[in-house]
């Protein structure tokens, strides 16, 4: 089986380092570079995990996932923020809007792999 993840992010480098890491994983990375469009992609390749930056250009990755899981609570899709915001209260805020995991940068990617992982059944291919 193939495993759709959608990852939003702004920042071309950071892109640059997931896609390849969960690519090397043999997972189809969908690119999203702010949140409205992370919205209307959601809709069209039905992720099975979807990565969020928090800081991005237009509306956060808080509303982003707030909207999500208001928008499609029928459909549940783990939702990973990954951000650079690492003070106090940044990982409940990104929980208590709608998040399952929080990750900060910079990425480890074998905790990456393992996060995603942790969301896929088991018996995929």
């Amino acid at each position: 089986m193939t495993y759709n993840i959608l990852y939003v992010e702004d920042n071309e480098d950071n892109m640059r380092l997931v896609k390849r890491a969960l690519q090397a994983r043999g997972y189809v990375v969908h690119e999203a570079v702010n949140g409205l469009e992370a919205l209307e992609k959601v809709k069209t390749i039905k992720p099975q995990v979807i990565l969020l930056d928090i800081n991005l250009p237009d509306i956060d990755g808080y509303e982003v996932a707030r909207r999500l899981r208001g928008e499609s609570a029928s459909i549940y899709t783990p939702i990973i923020a990954i951000t650079a915001n690492a003070l106090k209260g940044d990982a409940e805020k990104a929980l208590a809007a709608g998040c399952d995991v929080y990750m900060s940068k910079p990425i480890n990617v074998r905790e990456l792999w393992a996060r995603v992982e942790a969301f896929l059944p088991e018996n995929g291919e």
